[in-house]
Parts: C-alpha cells; structure tokens; sequence
C-alpha cells in the first residue's frame, strides 16, 4: 500500500485558497526552480499568458505546456484583462444561491412556520409543491431553517422554548 503523502503547507494553503493546480505543467521554467511552482494555479495562468504575449510562444503551444486548452487560454486571458492577477483564481463551481428557495418560496415556508411551528420539513415540502409549484429537496429546507436558527429567528419552533427546557 503506498504511503500518504506528508502534509505540505503550501499545498494545503493553496487547496484551501482554491489556488492549487491540477493540470499537468511541462513547462521547462516549472521543472527545476525554487520560484515557479507548477501547484500554483495563478502562477501556471499568468506564466502561460506570459509566455504567449512576452516570448511570442503560440497560444495552442504556451496552453500545451502549461496543461490547458486553448479555451482554458482565452477563458483566462479575458479575466486577467478584467480583473488583473485575480481573475485567474477559479470561481466556486456550483450555484452561487439557491435557485429555488426564492424570497416568495422563503416568505410561504416562513408563513407557515407561523401558523404551525411544529410543521415538519416532509409537510413544508409538500405544502410549496402544492402551493407554489416548486419541487423542493428536503435539505434545502432543512437548510433554510437551521439558517434561520443560527439567526435566533423567533419563527423556529426550538426557540420558543421556555428557557430551562
């Protein structure tokens, strides 16, 4: 079985950052150097943008090297001009909001809530598809109400408890 591989700072701070690369780099500034590191990701972008406008590389050779497409290229040229050296930090992937839960969606679960404060997740679901057309998961409303907890939102059921209880 092959050992795991000792925790390296740099690398734990640029996954937690979502600064770490991925891709394969052959570029020759990347294989011996204390400077370049090829699990930057900014670094890899921005050497790859480099090296197509300073050295003249082509944009299909410099995105080979640097292992991206030339999409990945363009993609990455167009946010540098954009944003500078912060646009070549990915964006989280995934919806930035919930798409569903709108504030109408919200306003009914939290109405709800009101006139019923034992109500369970299963009956709000229900209630919305029912109600409003909207085909909710369990967690997204589990998820809406424990923020609304963490809040101390008077319309969560568990904090109209008498204190003591």
């Amino acid at each position: 079985m092959a050992k795991p591989l000792p925790d390296n700072p740099k690398e734990k701070s640029l996954r937690e950052s979502g600064a770490l690369n991925t891709h394969r780099v052959s570029d020759a500034l990347f294989s011996d150097s204390e400077f370049f590191d090829p699990r930057d990701l900014v670094q890899v972008k921005y050497e790859m943008l480099r090296a197509h406008q300073v050295d003249r590389v082509s944009i299909t050779e410099a995105s080979r090297r640097h292992g991206y497409s030339r999409e990945s290229f363009y993609a990455a040229a167009e946010a540098f001009k954009a944003r500078g050296v912060l646009g070549l930090v990915d964006e989280k992937r995934g919806p930035r909001h919930p798409r569903k839960l709108t504030q109408d969606v919200q306003e009914f679960i939290l109405a709800e809530i009101r006139s019923d404060p034992s109500v369970s997740t299963a009956d709000l679901v229900e209630r919305v598809g029912r109600e409003l057309g909207v085909r909710l998961h369990r967690r997204s409303v589990e998820r809406f109400r424990g923020a609304r907890k963490k809040n101390n939102d008077p319309t969560r059921a568990w904090n109209q408890l008498p204190v003591g209880v």
